[in-house]
């Protein structure tokens, strides 16, 4: 028990985190500047988030589960420190990096441990709780970097998550086992897989910083390209990044990354939401933070309805997910780049809109990640287990990117202001549809591999 509530208790100080980063960086922008910047908060830090992902597994290994969490935390909380004190965009940049690495590794320590912690009937369900306490933050991480941005002292917001760091190390140190059971031995690193996956999320967000279109299709093109390096360095390399056969298009693997990969993407437009709240819709920070967490209430609602469901059930939720949310895209489309003062109307068909991308996140997830883990190798289950966070950390930080990209050239910086930001939500919104879109039919494939899965766990039961 004790555990299992230190697992949920990383994700909730991650996620935590990023909800008040998210409330309050419209905030910082006025203060400190960098709008050209906006999406480099999210990009970096979910860069940093890869490289701890993928580096949590030799982190459990060489410091056990005890270790792990108190040196992923202590990272964190340094992170937490620079961005409370940081006197210019470079150097908050700088603290979220560092914020975002010590945030993947307890992202990912969460999903590793769990085939640890739990029995293999319990996945599911352990993938939803752990996965729930995004609906914790959604409740407090708004509410935290509302007031504080609202007192105009968002560098307290920051501040905050030190003491809360703090007292986290000292519940991992009372419940998490200083050592696993079975102790393997130390794999080498996927150095360049990682190297070149964290490249090709930067070199797009580099060229988003031009408002000339051919640098930023030479970025995007720079980045197609090291990608494809990647996937060639993964197939002949025999230390590897994800499970064996995750690139072969016959194997239920690549279906379901490719899934989780699409609808993470998608959502990279929900890092701008707060500011075009605030700059079309005259919200205030508070409120702003609270209706963009919409998404995360209605993913954690969906998660913990379809958790529980198998065979058919998991088959309709992995394939009707893309659906909805593409669904919620196309209402966002037709209320939020319309100006208003806060007009009702607008309002509830932004909040359905973002509530309905989410549930359709949420609605497959946990079948999407407890399937990745029923197709992977045993001797892969602690690569499976990392490589969940790493794959969906990449899409996130593409979609970012990608969403900096769409924005800066659509005239969030320039001519900015109200015209800016409402051209620049048209089109971001109008191109992340095509996301779930490509989504619906990779979840078709997903989905025929999810039927066979569950028919031999039931068998092996």
């Amino acid at each position: 028990m004790g555990s299992a509530v230190a697992l949920c208790g990383g994700v909730v100080l991650h996620a935590i985190n990023i909800y008040i980063a998210t409330t309050i960086l419209p905030s910082v922008v006025k203060d400190i500047g960098g709008l050209a910047f906006y999406a480099w908060n999210t990009t970096l830090f979910v860069v940093a988030s890869i490289m701890g992902s993928a580096l949590s597994g030799r982190l459990l290994r060489l410091a056990g589960p005890r270790g792990a969490y108190l040196v992923a935390t202590l990272i964190f909380m340094l992170g937490s420190l620079m961005c409370a004190l940081a006197p210019s965009m470079p150097l908050l940049l700088l603290g979220r990096t560092i914020q975002g690495f010590g945030g993947g590794f307890l992202f990912a320590l969460s999903y590793t441990l769990i085939h640890l912690v739990f029995h293999e009937s319990l996945w599911p369900r352990a993938m939803a709780l752990v996965s729930a306490m995004w609906g914790v933050a959604t409740l407090i991480g708004p509410a935290v970097g509302g007031i504080f941005a609202e007192l105009n002292v968002w560098r307290y917001a920051f501040g905050m998550l030190v003491p809360v760091g703090l007292m986290f190390v000292l519940l991992v140190w009372h419940v998490m086992p200083a050592r696993q059971a079975t102790v393997k031995p130390v794999s080498p690193l996927p150095m360049p897989q990682l190297l070149l996956l964290a490249g090709a999320a930067l070199v797009v967000s580099a060229g988003s910083l031009s408002s000339r279109g051919a640098i930023n299709l030479g970025g995007f093109v720079v980045a197609v390209l090291m990608l494809l390096l990647l996937l060639r360095q993964e197939s002949r390399s025999p230390v590897r990044l994800l499970p064996r056969g995750s690139l072969s298009p016959s194997s239920p693997l690549f279906g379901l990354y490719l899934t989780m990969s699409l609808l993470m993407m998608g959502i990279g437009c929900e890092i701008f939401i707060p500011y075009f709240l605030q700059t079309l819709h005259g919200q205030t920070p508070l409120a702003a933070g609270y209706i963009t967490a919409a998404v995360a209430a209605g993913w954690t609602a969906a998660e913990v309805w379809s958790a529980s469901w198998h065979a058919r059930g998991a088959r309709f939720a992995i394939i009707a997910g893309p659906v909805l949310m593409a669904i919620g895209l196309l209402m966002l489309l037709f209320h939020l780049p319309d100006a208003s003062n806060g007009g009702s109307p607008l309002l509830i068909g932004i909040v359905c809109g973002l509530a309905l991308i989410g549930f359709g996140i949420g609605f497959g997830w946990p079948h999407l990640l407890t399937h990745i883990l029923l197709s992977a190798e045993s001797i892969d289950q602690d690569t499976a287990g990392a490589s969940i966070t790493t794959v969906q950390s990449f899409a996130a930080a593409m979609g970012a990117a990608l969403a900096g990209t769409i924005a800066n050239l659509a005239g969030l910086n320039v001519p900015g202001g109200v015209a800016g930001a409402s051209h620049a939500a048209f089109w971001l919104l109008l191109l992340s549809i095509l996301a779930p879109l490509m989504a619906i039919v990779t979840a078709v494939r997903a989905s025929s591999s999810v039927a066979v899965q569950t028919a031999a766990v039931k068998i092996h039961q």
